[in-house]
Parts: structure tokens; sequence; C-alpha cells
């Protein structure tokens, strides 16, 4: 027992080693594109960690069941759209919702992909993180949605693309929207990836 503790730690120290921070591809927010490069390895994991007004929130990307949407949100935050953007939507019970330069609902990166669903993907808990879109299955560009409690209607309409880690008081906290009030913001969006995998 003496030796698994130490053994124990010194795993856990050189799994947390390996996450590297993947470096932005420009000094100031980028907010119009043609479409997104290709940018990940959908074999690797990555994370994003958010920092909010209200805190910080890292989650985790699930490039293999989701590539498309995950490629398009790493491309984005590397090239800083996301900085400064408000959490335009956020409703009591259902999602906090950013990702809209403009803080209209209405704003986009310039391009948009089609809508990835994976059957065993849900959104039955707090913390799963999905893609806003129009009515178009086809209209996903830059909003993205964090759940507040679980959603089950969304199942099989909306992408999951990851899940919260750590920091949902921070996203439970955002400022809530409907009465017309100061939106929360995104500071920031750090890409990090797992190079050990």
């Amino acid at each position: 027992m003496r030796l698994l503790l130490p053994l124990l730690l010194l795993s856990a120290a050189t799994a947390q080693a390996a996450w590297v921070t993947v470096p932005p591809l420009t000094d100031q927010p980028v907010r119009s594109f043609l479409g997104p490069k290709w940018v990940i390895d959908p074999a690797k994991h990555y994370h994003a960690v958010l920092t909010t007004s209200k805190g910080t929130v890292t989650v985790e990307l699930d490039a293999a069941a989701a590539p498309t949407t995950v490629n398009s949100f790493v491309f984005l935050s590397l090239n800083r759209y996301y900085d400064g953007t408000p959490f335009h939507r956020v409703v009591e019970g259902f999602v906090a919702q950013g990702g809209d330069p403009t803080g209209s609902g209405t704003g986009g990166p310039g391009y948009s992909y089609y809508t990835e669903v994976t059957p065993d993907l849900t959104f039955n808990a707090a913390g799963v993180l999905g893609m806003a879109r129009s009515q178009n299955t086809s209209s996903n560009g830059s909003q993205f949605f964090i759940t507040l409690a679980p959603a089950p209607f969304l199942n099989g309409q909306y992408t999951v693309f990851g899940r919260v880690l750590s920091g949902q008081a921070a996203v439970n906290a955002l400022t809530r929207t409907e009465n017309g009030a100061t939106p929360d913001t995104l500071t920031r969006v750090t890409i990090q990836v797992d190079d050990g995998k």
C-alpha cells in the first residue's frame, strides 16, 4: 500500500502534464471567414477553457463524435473569434447561449455547416455543450450553448459536442437575459490538446 499511493500520484501528475495549450493563430479577434481550416486531429482529446466574467469553465470537446463541430469551434477559438462576446441568451432552467459577436442572436462567422447528431450523446444533464442553430439543420456556425438543466427535448435535433468538466457554477451564475439585463461576457477561449494520446 505504501508504494501504491506514490505510483498513483505519479500517474496523475503524468496524465496532467500531457495537456498542452495550443497557441492562438492571431493576436486580434477575427470575426469573418469563408470557412474553417482543418485544425484538429479527431483522434486526439481536446479541452476548451472558457474564461467568463463569472469565472472559468473547462469543457471536454468530443472530436470523435462531432469532428466538424469541434474543428469549427477550435478554429474560431484559435482565431480569437469568441473574445469579448456576450452570453446573449441565458434562460433560467434551460441554457446559457453565446458565440455571437453582435449579441443579437443572429450573428455568425460567415459560414455554416450541418448538424452532427450521435444517438448516444444527449442533453440529459446540466453542463452539456451544444451548437445553436436556426430551423435549418445546416445553419450551425459559431453560436453554442451550455445546458443549465436536463433538456431531453433537444435530443436528436442539435449537435452535442462536449461537456463541462469543471466550472458549472460559473455557468449557473451567468446573468439571466430574459428581462433585458446586461449579459455577461466570454473573455477568451483557450484550447488544450492532450499530446500524449
